[in-house]
C-alpha cells in the first residue's frame, strides 16, 4: 500500500516537527500542485448551510441528488492507479483502484468523474471536503483518521504485511549501506504523507537529510539519478520498478523490513470527516467487493497490464 499517510504535509511546520521526530538533520519537501483534471471541473455540491466546509451534512444523498461522484487519485501508483499512455481522456486512468471506483459509481446509480492529481492534493481535498472520495491505495494512520473517514480495508494482499516495505539503495552504494544505522549521514527520500513517510519517522534512528517528494515515482528517480542515497517504499511497487527499469541500477536493501502497526492493514477509502451516511454505503460496497473477491482479480489483472506497458512507477 502506497503512497500512505500524509495530512502532515499540509501542516506548514512539518518540516521542523520531522526534523525533532527524527534523527535527521535536514527535512525538504517538494510539492506538486494539482495536475490537469478530468472533464468536468465542476465541484462536488456546496450549500450556504450544512455541515463542516460547507457541505451539507449527507453528502450520500447530494451525490444521488446530482448523479455524479467525484473521486480524487493519484494516477502514478501502478497497479492501483495510472496511466496507459496509449488512452485519452478519462479512459487514460486505468487499475485496480480505478475499477474499485467504477464499480461504486454503478453501485450508487451515478456517473464517476475521476479528479486526478498529485498525492497531497488528493488527502488535502478530502479533508477539506472538497471532494465525494479519494481511492488512491490509502493506508491507515491515526493522523489521518482524525481528519477524514476511513473505509473498512479493501485490499490486504497476499504478502507478509511485515515484509512489505523496505529501503531502496543504488547497487554501486551496497558497500557503503549495509544497514539502515548507515543511512546517518546519507539523504533519504520519501514521499510526502505516505505511509512509509511515517514509518521513516518512527523506525530510521538517524539519516543526515530526509527529503519529502509528492510521488513515489520522483523519489524513485532521485536515488536512480544520485540525488538521494536511498527511498523507502512499498516493495512490490518497488519490484515493479526494478522489472520496468533494468538499468536504473538500484536494488532493495537486503534483509530490512519496516515493521507494520496491525491497524495499518488494509488499503481503504478516504471519506470527508463526519459522512457517516456515506461511509457506511461505501462499506457496504466493499462488503461485496472482498465477498465476490474482485479487488483482487482487478489486482492482478492490472499487475499484468502494467508489466505489458512497461509502465515506470
Amino acid at each position: 500500500m502506497r503512497k500512505t499517510i500524509r495530512l502532515f504535509a499540509l501542516c506548514a511546520a512539518l518540516p521542523l516537527a520531522l526534523a525533532s521526530l527524527t534523527g535527521c538533520s535536514n527535512v525538504a519537501s517538494a510539492s506538486t500542485p494539482e495536475t490537469t483534471k478530468s472533464q468536468s471541473e465542476t465541484p462536488a455540491k456546496e450549500t450556504a448551510t450544512g455541515g463542516e466546509n460547507g457541505h451539507s451534512s449527507n453528502r450520500l444523498q447530494d451525490i444521488l441528488n446530482r448523479g455524479y461522484i467525484e473521486v480524487a487519485t493519484e494516477p502514478a501508483f501502478a497497479p492501483n492507479e495510472f496511466i496507459d499512455p496509449t488512452r485519452q481522456g478519462d479512459e487514460q486512468y486505468v487499475g485496480s483502484d480505478i475499477e474499485l471506483a467504477k464499480y461504486i459509481a454503478d453501485k450508487l446509480g451515478v456517473e464517476l468523474r475521476l479528479k486526478p492529481m498529485d498525492f497531497t492534493s488528493v488527502l488535502g481535498s478530502i479533508s477539506t471536503g472538497k471532494y465525494d472520495i479519494a481511492i488512491s491505495a490509502l493506508a491507515y494512520t491515526p493522523a489521518r483518521a482524525e481528519t477524514m473517514n476511513l473505509s473498512k480495508g479493501y485490499y490486504f494482499g497476499d504478502e507478509d504485511p511485515q515484509k512489505a516495505y523496505g529501503i531502496l539503495i543504488r547497487k554501486e552504494a551496497a558497500g557503503q549501506i549495509k544497514t539502515i544505522d548507515d543511512l546517518a549521514d546519507k539523504t533519504l527520500v520519501v514521499q510526502s504523507g505516505s505511509i512509509q513517510e511515517l514509518f521513516v519517522n518512527e523506525q530510521i534512528p538517524a539519516c543526515g537529510k530526509l527529503n519529502r517528494v509528492s510521488s513515489t515515482n520522483d523519489a524513485l528517480l532521485m536515488v536512480q539519478e544520485g540525488r538521494a542515497d536511498a527511498v523507502a517504499a512499498a516493495l512490490r511497487m518497488a519490484e515493479l520498478y526494478l522489472d520496468a527499469n533494468p538499468e536504473s541500477g538500484m536494488m532493495i536493501l537486503p534483509d530490512f523490513y519496516f515493521t507494520v502497526d496491525p491497524d495499518t492493514q488494509g488499503t481503504r477509502i478516504g471519506i470527508p470527516k463526519g459522512e457517516d451516511q456515506l461511509t457506511d454505503r461505501i462499506n457496504e460496497i466493499i462488503d461485496e467487493v472482498i465477498e465476490q473477491d474482485l479487488y483482487n482479480q482487478w489486482y492482478n489483472e492490472y499487475r499484468e497490464y502494467a508489466k505489458k506497458l512497461g509502465i515506470e512507477m
